[in-house]
This record gives C-alpha cells, structure tokens and sequence, in this order.
C-alpha cells in the first residue's frame, strides 16, 4: 500500500471513530423510551421526535456492524441493543409488518406500506444476531426476510398507488438492496438458498436493470426487463447504480467472479461520467436517460449519500481490477466531498446541497439521513484502500 493511499485511509478512519460515530453516540439515544432520535439540527440538538423504522433499523445494523467488524466495544452494542428493544417492541404490526414511522414512545403513525422498512429490520436484526448469537434476534430477521421474498412481486401490496396492468414496471431498488441484505442473512440460511439469491441478485442487477443500450442502470423496466419510454422508465439515479455496484463487486469476490468486479467497475465509472456535473461538480440526483427534463424537482441537488457511495465503489473498483480511472475518479469526487459535506464547526456532514455546492439544508439528521451512508461509507473506504494491493487491468 502506498504513502497516499495509507494517508487517505487514514483520513477516513479517523473521520468515521473521531468525528461521524461521536456525534450520533451523544446526540441520538432517546433514553427516555428508547431507540434514536435522527431529526437532528447542525449542532445535534433533536428538531422533531419521530421515529422513521428505516433511520431505527438502519442505526441498529450500523453499530452492530462496528462492533462485528472493527472493535468489540460494548456502548456500541448497547447502542444497538437499545435500538432494536424498541425496534422489537413497538416496530410492527401483529403480522410482522414494519411501520413507516411511529411517534417517540412507538405509537404507529403511517402503516407498514414500505417494504424498504422490513427490509432495514431485517438487516439490523440479522446483524445484531451476529453480534450477540441470540436466537431471537436471527428470528426476527428471519421471518422479516421471509415476508420480504414473499411480497417481493408486489412489494407495496394493497398500499400501491399503481393501476394494474397499464403500465406495468418493476423497481430497481429491491433488487439492489437484496444483493446485500442477502448477504447479511447468509448465517441464517442454507447454502443453497445463498448460492440461489446470489445468482438472482447478479442477474437481476446486471441483466435486467442494466441496459446494454445507454450503458447505465435503469430505475424502472418493464416485468420482462425492456425499456419503457416514460417519466419511470427514462429514470437515472446515480447513487442507486453506483451502490448497487460496490455490492456487486462485493458478490465477485465471494463468488471467485472477477468478470463481475470488472463490468461493475465499468458501469461505475459510465453513471459517474454521466452523473458528473461539469459546471459546479459533484453527483446529480436523478437525471433522465435521454437528456430530457428529470421530473423530480431536486433532480440537480448534490446529496451526501450519494457522493459516499460513490467513493466506496471507485475505491473497491481500484482495489479488484488495478484501473487507473477509478483512482483518478476517487480523487475527484473525494477532492467535491471533503470540501463541501463536512461541517468543520459543529461535526459530522451536511445532507444537501443546492447544484452550486452551498448548503440547502443544515440538517444534520431528518426522515431519511441518519447514522448510516457516512459511517458505513467511511469504514469500506478505510478498509478496502487498507488492503489495496493493484493489479493489471484486463
């Protein structure tokens, strides 16, 4: 490992057990009624008590995943545990569905129409299960698990706002979270059952939602995978491709597949060349595959996650395949985020920018930003150029 990339490894370390990891271990516990407060201002103070099962879930897995992967330090399991006592307690309804949201002391406040939310309990279930091997953690995110195979047709259910059958499309998001959650079940389930959800996750990801036309990862195809000309299916999220795509060379080295790590990293370095904004630099949000007006408003903010995931994945793509693009990608996009997501004052990482780079919203937690993309993100980043040692590119 070079003096460098040692020095940036180092960087992201110290910013993720210093910086990141500090603030939401002072700022989000409720020790009231449990759980975590994540509508935090800029200097960590709580704006609004509600509690988002995604932001809980997510918390939980987050310093269960320190605890298993980086230091056996108990405030970071009793900051999961605290979390998923009330995730357990109040999280779901009689059938195992997990809310939306719920108030501070865990009354339900939007039903459990989001499957992304059994999702996230799955995955901080599963997690906590590995770090404690309680038993009835892994039930937890075994049935959940389970229920979401089973809805994974029609992941919104009797919620969807959809008319069925006129226009019929499938999302990419499901897909790309299962090619990691499956992972983190994988204690939990037969080696056959693993070796099936791998092969689905590669294909769903990279055959169907990948186009061969445009290069890039479509957010909505047709059921039988072809493109459909509207709003939906014109649809680009960089942040979604690019993640999807350090999962996917997370997959080639479990599978002994380096042709997987390669085309991943070529589709990486494709949405980054597409999502690149030449004038103010930095990610695009969404944009539309054929050049026309992105429908969503905040199409041309700059977001946090998305800037870290994509540093995770030139950093991972570096490390599988030795191509120099990445590197020089890394340093530009690592050049945009460390001068503009930072809050050198009160700590952490703004959420969102306007295109120029200034500060939108100086929120520091809220409904979807919480104790997750930023440290999950640093810790690959520290430890993927940790170990980097290059190899030829292909």
């Amino acid at each position: 490992m070079d003096t460098q990339l040692q020095s940036i490894a180092e960087r992201y370390r110290n910013a993720l057990l210093n910086d990141i990891i500090p603030f939401w271990m002072k700022y989000s516990p409720d020790h009231e009624h449990g759980g975590y407060f994540t509508c935090l201002d800029r200097s960590g103070k709580v704006y609004d008590t509600d509690k988002f099962i995604w932001l809980q879930g997510r918390e939980i897995w987050m310093f269960s995943h320190l605890f298993n992967n980086v230091e056996k330090r108990q405030e970071w399991l009793d900051m999961a545990l605290s979390g998923a006592a009330f995730l357990g307690k109040y999280g779901s309804d009689r059938d195992g569905n997990f809310y939306f949201s719920l108030t501070r002391e865990g009354k339900p406040l939007v039903q459990p129409y989001n499957i992304f939310s059994d999702c996230f309990a799955a995955m901080a279930f599963g997690e906590l299960f590995r770090a404690t091997g309680k038993s009835r953690y892994g039930e937890i995110a075994l049935n959940t698990f389970r229920s979401i195979l089973s809805r994974s047709g029609n992941p919104k259910g009797k919620w969807s706002k959809v008319y069925p059958g006129t226009r019929p499309l499938k999302g990419f998001t499901l897909p790309m979270i299962l090619s990691n959650l499956s992972e983190i079940m994988a204690p939990l389930l037969d080696a056959g059952t693993v070796e099936r959800l791998r092969e689905e996750s590669v294909h769903e990801v990279m055959d169907v939602f990948h186009s061969r036309e445009y290069g890039l990862i479509l957010e909505n195809v047709a059921p039988d995978g072809s493109f459909s000309d509207s709003f939906e299916g014109r649809l680009l999220n960089p942040g979604h491709a690019i993640e999807a795509m350090w999962f996917m060379m997370d997959l080639s080295e479990i599978m002994g597949d380096h042709r997987l790590a390669v085309k991943a990293t070529e589709i990486t370095l494709q949405t980054l060349s597409k999502g690149w904004d030449d004038k103010y630099g930095g990610i695009f949000y969404f944009l539309d595959v054929k050049g026309y007006p992105p429908q969503q408003l905040e199409w041309d903010q700059k977001l946090w996650w998305v800037h870290i995931e994509a540093l995770v994945a030139l950093a991972k793509g570096y490390r599988l395949t030795g191509d120099r693009r990445c590197l020089n990608w890394f340093e530009k996009v690592d050049a945009y985020t460390w001068s503009h997501f930072p809050d050198p004052e009160f700590g952490e990482w703004y959420g969102y920018l306007n295109r120029r780079g200034e500060v939108l919203l100086p929120l520091k937690g809220g409904k979807w930003k919480g104790c997750f993309h930023i440290p999950r993100g640093l810790l690959q980043v520290w430890k993927t150029l940790s170990d980097v040692e290059p190899v030829k590119s292909e």
